[in-house]
């Protein structure tokens, strides 16, 4: 474990900081809203700890405080992390043995902590960098969900703050660099078109789900390609 942390250099673990800084600023951001909204206190703090997901514990949240059905609450939000499945196809090595480490590393299983991952060029700097972000999260997540939650008995319009754009500031500027491929810019153009179409007419969080059939632009250009290196 300790190898694994000395993995990290300066420029990872500054970029996993800022992260996990834009983490606590949207839990700020989760904590005042829900209590905000009329919730019970204790709400923004068991969701941060069991699900662990932001985008599913504010779909939840802003369903729930508009009079919607917890069931349908719930649903919508397995409905959002279903990216969680091919999420763990691509990272299941990071993960290691036993499990307990698999149960814990499944539940740090989110954008950012994948993103990093993936983003690494050996196994041994993926498993630093997924770990690190991963509890760096956690740890930041609920601390600002708290604050928060305090805070949002106090302050009646927390839109004011914007601290929302934080956390998708951050993670666009992770994913930057690879939309140097053009493969993976395809993906991703297309994938945000579908988003942008779909947004006015479907519930907040479908649309991001269905941006992920622009994986399927580069998918239907692989089997062509692949053959190809393999006649030559």
């Amino acid at each position: 474990m300790r190898s694994m942390w000395r993995t990290l250099d300066r420029d990872l673990a500054r970029d996993i900081a800022l992260v996990c800084l834009a983490g606590g600023l949207v839990g700020l951001s989760f904590g005042a809203i829900t209590v905000s909204s009329g919730l019970p206190l204790w709400l923004p703090m068991l969701l941060s700890i069991v699900v662990f997901a932001g985008a599913a514990q504010f779909m939840f949240v802003g369903l729930v405080a508009s009079g919607g059905n917890p069931v349908a609450a719930v649903v919508a939000g397995l409905l959002v992390n279903a990216r969680h499945l091919p999420f763990g196809f691509a990272v299941g090595d990071v993960l290691g043995d036993g499990l307990l480490r698999r149960i814990i590393g499944t539940h740090l299983m989110i954008d950012e902590t994948v993103a990093f991952a993936l983003a690494q060029p050996d196994a041994e700097r993926r498993r630093a960098a997924y770990w690190a972000c991963g509890a760096g999260l956690f740890v930041c997540w609920n601390a600002g969900v708290v604050l928060g939650a305090f805070g949002g008995t106090v302050v009646t319009d927390t839109d004011v703050f914007g601290l929302d754009a934080a956390f998708p500031a951050a993670l666009l500027a992770l994913v930057l660099p690879a939309l140097r491929d053009t493969a993976t810019r395809r993906a991703a153009l297309t994938g945000t078109a579908i988003a942008l179409a779909t947004s006015p007419f479907l519930p907040a969080g479908l649309p991001v789900l269905l941006a992920l059939a622009g994986v399927l632009v580069v998918l239907g250009r692989i089997p062509a390609g692949h053959t190809g290196e393999s006649a030559s």
